[in-house]
Formats: C-alpha cells, sequence, structure tokens
C-alpha cells in the first residue's frame, strides 16, 4: 500500500483553513493509499517512511522561510517531495520574478529593496509594497505617492525584521477583470479561479485581509494560458512539477502578465471545482508510485 503524507501547517489555536485538505485524504484512502494529512515542522515524523510527501498547505512557511527550505531540503533526502526541494528553495523568494522577466516572460514589473537599501519609492503613480516571502498578502499595502510617509514605516518595520520588500506598481486591470489563478496538476492544466482585488486602499500592511475575496470559477482565454506556460517553462533545469498556481493580472496594454508562480503550496479550491478531485488523485498516486 502507497503511504503518502499530505504536508500541512499546525494551525492551533485555530481551525485549519484547509476545507480541501480532508476531501483529498478521504478520496486518496478511497483509491487504496495510506494519505495521512501531517505537519511539517512535526519533529517525530519519519519521512522516511512514505512513499511520496506533497506539500499541500504549509501556510505558515512565510514566516520561517529559512526553517522551512531547511526542512524541504530534509524531507527530499528522505523520500520523494513534491515539489522538489530545489524548487521550494527558488520559488519561496519571489525574486524569481527578475529571473522570468529575463527569461522574456511578461511579468509585472518588479523592484526590490533589501535591508539598509533607501526607500526609494514611486512619487508619479500608486505602487504595491509587499515582502519577497509572503502569502495571503501578509505585509502587503497599496499607496498613492502622497502615502509615501505610510510606506516608509512600512518599509522600516519590514527591513527592522530583516525582509526584503517589492515594489510594483499598483496594477490597475485587476479593478475591472480581477486576479486569475491557472492551477497545473500533472503537467495539465486543472482548472481557474477568479478573484477580486485583495488590497483595499488605506488598508494598513499589518492588518487581516480576505486573501480570496469574490473566489469564482473562471475559464482561461488562450493568451493567458500561453502566458502561464511561458512562466514554467522558465522555470530554473525544468523540474518536474507535480502542482503548479500561475496568478495572472492584467498590463497596462490589457494583455496578462504574471503577478506570482506559486509552486510551493498553492491553495487548489477543489471546493470550487469537485471535478478536479478525481485528477488531483490520479496524479498524485502516479507521483507516488
Amino acid at each position: 500500500m502507497l503511504r503518502i503524507a499530505l504536508v500541512t501547517y499546525d494551525p492551533r489555536p485555530e481551525p485549519s483553513k484547509d476545507a480541501d485538505l480532508p476531501v483529498l485524504v478521504a478520496a486518496l484512502r478511497e483509491a487504496g493509499a495510506d494519505a495521512q494529512a501531517v505537519f511539517w515542522d512535526d519533529g517525530e515524523v519519519d519521512w522516511a517512511g512514505y512513499d511520496l510527501a506533497v506539500i499541500r498547505s504549509t501556510w505558515d512557511y512565510s514566516w520561517r522561510a529559512a526553517e522551512f527550505v531547511a526542512w524541504a531540503e530534509r524531507c527530499g533526502k528522505a523520500t520523494r517531495l513534491a515539489n522538489p526541494a530545489e524548487v521550494v528553495r527558488w520559488n519561496t523568494d519571489k525574486r524569481y520574478l527578475g529571473e522570468l522577466a529575463e527569461a522574456g516572460v511578461p511579468v509585472v514589473p518588479t523592484r526590490y529593496l533589501a535591508p539598509g537599501d533607501p526607500a526609494d519609492l514611486p512619487d508619479d503613480h500608486e505602487y504595491v509594497v509587499k515582502p519577497t516571502s509572503g502569502a495571503g498578502a501578509r505585509y502587503a499595502a497599496r499607496y498613492t505617492p502622497g502615502q509615501h510617509e505610510s510606506a516608509v514605516r512600512q518599509l522600516e518595520r519590514m527591513h527592522a525584521e530583516g525582509l526584503t520588500a517589492m515594489v510594483q506598481p499598483y496594477m490597475r486591470g485587476i479593478d475591472a477583470a480581477g486576479e486569475r489563478a491557472l492551477q497545473f496538476f500533472g503537467g495539465r492544466l486543472l482548472h481557474a479561479s477568479r478573484k477580486r482585488a485583495v488590497l483595499a486602499p488605506g488598508t494598513a500592511f499589518d492588518a487581516a485581509k480576505v486573501a480570496h475575496p469574490g473566489l469564482e470559477p473562471w475559464t482561461p482565454t488562450p493568451a493567458e494560458q500561453a502566458v502561464a506556460e511561458r512562466a514554467l517553462a522558465a522555470v530554473p533545469d525544468a523540474p518536474e512539477l507535480l502542482y503548479a498556481r500561475v496568478d495572472l493580472v492584467d498590463g497596462e496594454d490589457g494583455q496578462p502578465r504574471v503577478m506570482e508562480l506559486e509552486l510551493v503550496e498553492p491553495n487548489l479550491f477543489l471546493f470550487l471545482h469537485p471535478g478536479s478531485l478525481r485528477p488531483v488523485v490520479e496524479a498524485v498516486l502516479r507521483a507516488a508510485r
């Protein structure tokens, strides 16, 4: 019997926010596998006892990125890890957007301000500041040029915590067309979703935010799928990816650009796409074999 670890986080004292996890565990067990939900930072787990470890919802990793990458490297030496540790290492730092841009992938224009760098912020357009290691809009906020002092305070807070900041123009197309997420699994397009803009004007960077407002199923356009596939093809060393999510927004020219390439722990939104459960289970079982 195949033993499969679905790797998640310990949300205590709150309940887990991963609504898909129990559904996926049950479906894998029904398919004949010994599937278990396991915390990534549980020091008692024998990862070598599994045929496959699938990173599913390690949604606290961005607070502990170095620790998480070290875990992925250990786990990847003990068993097969999906996605592989080298992908985890590359993808946990959003400076990968610069590499995608160099490879010719259309991405949201991005500058990086590391601790010690001056607060070089735009003075002629609305912009977004967020960390290179983050999830769920953590430490993300949008600013107008007139809010320079507030943006500087955010940079100071982030730099004091050792975080590198990303500065991007606010992509106004998101207000009309939303953000589209194209989900790939087992090397094929699985489904797509769309959500409304996350960052409301005036919301503090450290305030709680709704990560997926107005989420709905979406049929991707040929242009969106083409950009997503270009992004995946540009991942270094073309590793075998069990899963991937490509988040897209429209640029000023109306064409899709990559906002984020999520290769670590993307929410699958199976509750929104119940027909995707079977191909996900089949792909996991193939990977475990």
